[in-house]
């Protein structure tokens, strides 16, 4: 019998995951059905059951995808020789997640919170929400620090209330976005700098 290799193994499971984001933004969580997964990936149930478990564990791996993307758009705003302000961070971070909406195959912020809600009733996927939102709120606490550092932000404030509440403003706009449809990066930031000042 052939190996399978680790590219291979890769692309099998992302098909999985792209079928079942597929099948939760037409149908929703709880009308998705394994069947329907299995259905919607061309693959045999073996196959599918072979890298998950439970429709929970696939809900759970959507979510990792999409957290994990907007973590990776920070390595790119911590880059960055300017001054970096906590506003600039929430807009490009919003930025990215608008972006990730539009790409092909739905919406993946659709699924974001069905998964918030099973995070709360399904330990794995509980341990995985924390790690990412945990390293999400971590990259907004290191904007922060600089910002404070480079004097656009009191340093008498601790640092990780201004990260809790950045990164409280994600769902917000996810939620509104998702419902009415009618915000966007530059309105939520926008509105958000007035109210500050």
């Amino acid at each position: 019998m052939p190996k399978v290799t680790r590219e291979h193994r890769t692309a099998r499971r992302d098909q999985i995951v792209s079928a079942a984001q597929r099948c939760v933004n037409e149908r929703g969580f709880h009308k998705t059905t394994m069947a329907d997964v299995i259905r919607e990936s061309g693959l045999s149930a073996g196959a599918v059951y072979s890298y998950f478990k439970s429709k929970e564990e696939i809900v759970s791996a959507i979510a990792d995808q999409a957290l994990s993307t907007i973590a990776e758009s920070f390595e790119g705003i911590l880059a960055t020789e300017q001054p970096l302000t906590p506003l600039a961070a929430l807009r490009a971070t919003l930025e990215h997640v608008v972006r990730i909406a539009e790409q092909p195959g739905g919406d993946i912020t659709r699924v974001a919170p069905q998964a918030w809600a099973e995070a709360m009733h399904n330990e794995s996927s509980l341990s995985i929400a924390q790690d990412k939102y945990g390293l999400l709120r971590g990259h907004f606490l290191a904007v922060t620090r600089r910002a404070q550092a480079d004097g656009t932000v009191d340093p008498d404030i601790d640092p990780e209330y201004i990260a809790q509440v950045l990164f409280g403003l994600v769902p917000g706009f996810v939620l509104q976005r998702l419902i009415l449809g009618d915000v966007t990066p530059e309105s939520f930031t926008t509105g958000l700098a007035a109210l500050l000042k």
